[in-house]
């Protein structure tokens, strides 16, 4: 570990530094499905590796695309996840059971494309007739699957790659040009993009697509990876609830928790995610009420205060939470000054705040976020232990 002691703010120690080599950025491929405000697969394993053995338990009350889950189970660690939105559990479940290149191609084979199926909205801004028909054939197919019992973890796989490729900003997407695949736009919006770039929807085959994801994921997972993760996923736990709620996981079980929470109103998960739920058949609104969106500091700070009482309660003696925070709002405001004190109270030590230097991706700089300056993707970590 790479990392320099910076003079403490109070009494509690900060380190800033690169907390991962060059080397240690290269994350499994598991974990190529994009999700909004997902934190990097470098995060979890730091903590992970340092805080906790095989066996133990980490717990991720946030847990969007799954990454702290996958990464517990690739270290040989029984793992806990919860989320209220479902489609994390859409994203998150069928890659611990995956399913081998054959059987998704013997089972997407027999479907056949129905041209008369409708989407129940205007979606021509965004697909071709003939790919918004593949589509929608294979939505009606999932469906069937699971309403009658027989839905399997070659199904849950295929419907995970779908949701990821519904929208993005290159051929290897369902739709045409539009935002990256963790943000759809609205119609409106995408009718604008298409006028200003001069596009029509061009047609995608979706079967081709899912098949050359699937591919491509599936040849660069390692055989230790499938191993662990074929050993692990009978102990993993996921659930979907509110993370101040989590009667399911035992009292004093967790040795380690590495998490992100929403950010204040920086993401509106539901709007970003309208299409997703659209194709698995979920009501977007319900996701709109249910997920955390704090337009105060003090608001987001009393939900917090709820979730920490419950880190504290699930938590072993012993046993640490790494908190994620940012600064946001045009770093005005330093999460971590808020959450310090809401875990202090819970009962929780402070030992450190880490901070990550990394330099952002393409899609970072889009949102205006500078290198190390500003933004919600600092990598600014607070690390609690309960004694």
């Amino acid at each position: 570990m790479n990392h320099t002691p910076v003079a403490p703010r109070g009494d509690i120690a900060r380190h800033v530094g690169e907390l991962w080599t060059s080397s240690q950025r290269r994350a499994s491929a598991i974990h190529e499905i994009s999700y909004r405000a997902c934190f990097k697969p470098q995060v979890p394993r730091f903590f992970i590796e340092r805080f906790t053995k095989e066996g133990d338990v980490v717990y991720d009350p946030f847990m969007g695309r799954g990454t702290t889950v996958l990464e517990a189970v690739l270290l040989g660690r029984k793992a806990i996840g919860n989320d209220v939105n479902p489609l994390s559990l859409i994203l998150v479940e069928p890659r611990l059971v995956i399913p081998t290149f054959a059987e998704v191609c013997e089972r997407l084979d027999p479907i056949q494309t129905d041209r008369s199926l409708k989407a129940g909205m205007d979606l021509s801004m965004f697909y071709h007739e003939g790919t918004l028909s593949e589509l929608l054939s294979l939505q009606r197919f999932l469906q069937l699957r699971k309403e009658s019992g027989k839905e399997d973890h070659v199904d849950r796989w295929i419907r995970m790659v779908a949701t990821n490729r519904l929208t993005g900003h290159s051929p290897g997407f369902f739709s045409v040009y539009t935002l990256p695949p963790n943000q759809a736009t609205t119609p409106t919006s995408q009718r604008r993009i298409n006028k200003a770039r001069g596009q029509r929807p061009p047609y995608r085959n979706v079967r081709k697509l899912i098949l050359r994801k699937t591919e491509r994921i599936l040849r660069a997972i390692t055989p230790l990876e499938r191993r662990r993760l074929a050993q692990g996923a009978e102990k993993v736990t996921l659930l979907n609830t509110d993370a101040r709620g989590t009667s399911r996981i035992d009292g004093e079980s967790v040795q380690l928790t590495v998490t992100s929470p929403p950010f204040l109103d920086i993401v509106d998960y539901a709007t970003d995610n309208w299409l997703r739920c659209w194709f698995n058949g979920i009501d977007g609104s319900e996701i709109g009420k249910a997920i955390t969106k704090s337009r105060s500091l003090d608001d987001w700070m009393n939900v917090m205060s709820g979730v920490f009482e419950e880190l504290y309660r699930v938590t072993k003696r012993g046993g640490h939470v790494a908190f994620e925070v940012g600064e946001i709002r045009k770093k005005t405001i330093e999460l971590e000054h808020s959450v310090i004190p809401i875990g202090g109270k819970a009962g929780f030590f402070v030992q450190t705040v880490y901070i990550n230097q990394q330099q952002f991706t393409k899609t970072s700089n889009i949102w205006g976020i500078r290198n190390n300056v500003g933004g919600t993707n600092t990598n600014r970590i607070v690390l609690f232990q309960k004694r």
